[in-house]
């Protein structure tokens, strides 16, 4: 068994059309999404259009869930706030009725349970928290934390828009020989699971810009039952960066745009750098969203970097 997992396409067609390309080479017994299909690349209902017409398994991420909330009036009243949230008013503008009640119907949690297989469990984040994820840097402490309740082996989410897989075990509650032990028995074995990241179809954040996705095959002589093989695909990313200016997307959404911006050019961490520079030098009030990261250019110089890497300005097309 084969299975294909993509995440994080985030609006952009393009890198979509080329995994696709390469998943008819690679011909997976499923494919399965999970989550953040929508948001940040201008081309949200192409996206959603493109999956519906497949046999895809398809979840849900914490970008749905700004759209669903926005439309449905669960959103904070911040969120009218066009200057901060322009590009969520875009999107919402650019998604047809029926594409929402697609997104409204899809899962939010899900686990595999394929013939002659381990069980594979899948959600965006972490079951009950779609904006939890894994980074190379995170203690397995944390992790495992956040796995207690999952009682499978091996645990596939997304949202941090990196390539992972990693193994991590949740220490034991008490020491071996520890006097517990006397008074209720030993402390049962550490649990342990397969923590998997496919990595961002549509905005990676790994500093390679390639669209990514991992392949998973079942494989009953390694732990948990499933190997993990990361894919990377090059593609022209021209088409997806001019559409920000041609589709309104950049005008409406004014900072946050111009963050996905960079990040589709650099595939860095735009937006978190921009925000914990904010945080480190300017007041939390007076100066409004434009004039920050007009602040943040001026003393990073951080506009030119992704200047001199957009491949619309230089003669770098596919990397």
């Amino acid at each position: 068994m084969r299975l294909a997992i993509l995440a994080d396409i985030h609006g952009n067609i393009y890198a979509l059309q080329a995994v696709a390309g390469r998943l008819e080479q690679l011909q997976p017994d499923a494919v399965i999404v999970v989550g953040d299909l929508i948001n940040a690349v201008p081309f949200s209902s192409q996206v959603v259009d493109f999956l519906r017409q497949t046999d895809w398994i398809i979840l849900r991420g914490n970008h749905e869930f700004y759209y669903l909330d926005f439309v449905n009036g669960r959103a904070p009243d911040a969120w009218q706030d066009a200057e901060r949230w322009g590009q969520l008013h875009w999107l919402v503008a650019h998604l047809r009725p029926d594409q929402g009640v697609y997104l409204a119907a899809l899962p939010d949690d899900m686990t595999l349970y394929f013939p002659g297989t381990e069980p594979i469990r899948l959600a965006h984040g972490i079951p009950g928290q779609h904006r939890f994820g894994f980074t190379e840097d995170m203690p397995d402490d944390e992790i495992a934390a956040a796995l207690q309740d999952v009682s499978q082996q091996v645990y596939v989410n997304a949202h941090t828009h990196v390539q992972f897989d990693r193994i991590v075990q949740a220490r034991p509650s008490h020491p071996a020989g520890d006097p517990a032990d006397f008074l209720n028995g030993p402390s049962p074995a550490p649990r342990t699971w397969r923590a998997v990241n496919p990595g961002s179809v549509g905005l990676p954040l790994n500093g390679d810009v390639r669209a990514q996705f991992a392949i998973l095959e079942s494989d009953p002589a390694v732990w948990g039952g499933w190997r993990v093989y990361h894919h990377r695909v090059a593609y022209d990313r021209r088409p997806a960066l001019e559409g920000y200016i041609t589709s309104g997307m950049l005008e409406a959404g004014g900072v946050m745009s111009e963050l996905f911006y960079w990040e589709l050019v650099t595939a860095e961490r735009e937006i978190p750098y921009f925000f914990l520079w904010k945080r480190a030098h300017l007041p939390p009030d007076g100066l409004s969203f434009q004039e920050e990261l007009d602040a943040y250019k001026a003393a990073t110089g951080r506009d030119a970097y992704v200047r001199a890497r957009d491949p619309r300005l230089t003669r770098t097309t596919i990397r």
